[in-house]
């Protein structure tokens, strides 16, 4: 669980309640025509500007915003390091009977052992990179459209509160409830696009970097594994993705 996202969201919306509530009553901003028009308006937009199967994509897509992985990349580089091992105390081949975990990995570990040959077993793997990566751009393009779309739709709330409050001018003790109402569909597009939208997006854009580098980092070793190299030799390269303060320090080895 990605603990930063959920107390990012909850905080977000806490801080809102709070002051609303400090002021004038909650009450006072729940409208359902508003949310009508910015949840019913945003979607809508969704629908047209997408194919369903991607709107429906980005759901299970989003989940990786409040999920963290469960591989990191040190623990990749230790999985690959321990396959290294074993490949040169015995052989490549005794790497088809391991259980891997990661399914990128162990797609990598199959091609060597089928005995692919390096060019190709990068160029395999970089495609699947390639896809993914092409995946969650289409789910992060949703939630960016939907950032754009909330405030638009408040936008269009309002002025249709304006058009009916203007109708009734003939009644000033109507202008100030009818104002308010005119404007929370502008509140609720700020809310959809500044505390979930944008801000899930932008967590989906690192999200997709991350496991971009875990896979890179998975690639450089099953081609050193297929290469032969000793395995400090493939730690010292797969480190090489990693921050210092990530790398196991020496004493460790």
């Amino acid at each position: 669980m990605d603990i930063a996202t959920i107390l990012g969201i909850i905080s977000g919306i806490g801080l809102v309640l709070g002051a609303i509530m400090m002021g004038s009553g909650l009450s006072t901003f729940v409208d359902l025509p508003s949310v009508l028009v910015v949840i019913g308006g945003s979607t809508a937009a969704l629908m047209i500007a997408f194919p369903l199967s991607t709107v429906i994509g980005s759901i299970k897509i989003a989940l990786k915003a409040f999920f963290s992985p469960k591989l990191s990349p040190d623990a990749v580089i230790e999985t690959i390091v321990e396959l290294a091992v074993k490949a040169r105390k015995e052989s490549i081949i005794a790497l088809e009977k391991e259980e891997i975990e990661d399914p990128f990995l162990a797609k990598g570990i199959r091609l060597v052992v089928d005995g692919t040959a390096p060019n190709l077993v990068r160029s395999i793997l970089r495609t699947e990179i390639g896809f993914m990566k092409q995946r969650h751009l289409s789910g992060r393009s949703v939630f960016k459209f939907l950032g754009a779309m909330g405030p638009a739709y408040g936008m269009i709330g309002t002025l249709i509160g304006l058009v009916q409050m203007l109708q009734s001018l003939d009644d000033p003790s109507t202008i100030g409830p009818a104002m308010a109402i005119a404007l929370l569909t502008t509140f609720y597009g700020a809310l959809l696009a500044n505390i979930v939208a944008l801000p899930i997006a932008e967590k989906l854009g690192g999200k997709s970097a991350d496991e971009v580098l875990m896979m890179e980092v998975t690639i450089q070793g099953v081609l050193a594994i297929l290469e032969g190299d000793n395995p400090i030799i493939v730690r010292s390269k797969l480190e090489a993705f990693l921050s210092p303060s990530q790398r196991k320090p020496d004493d460790e080895e």
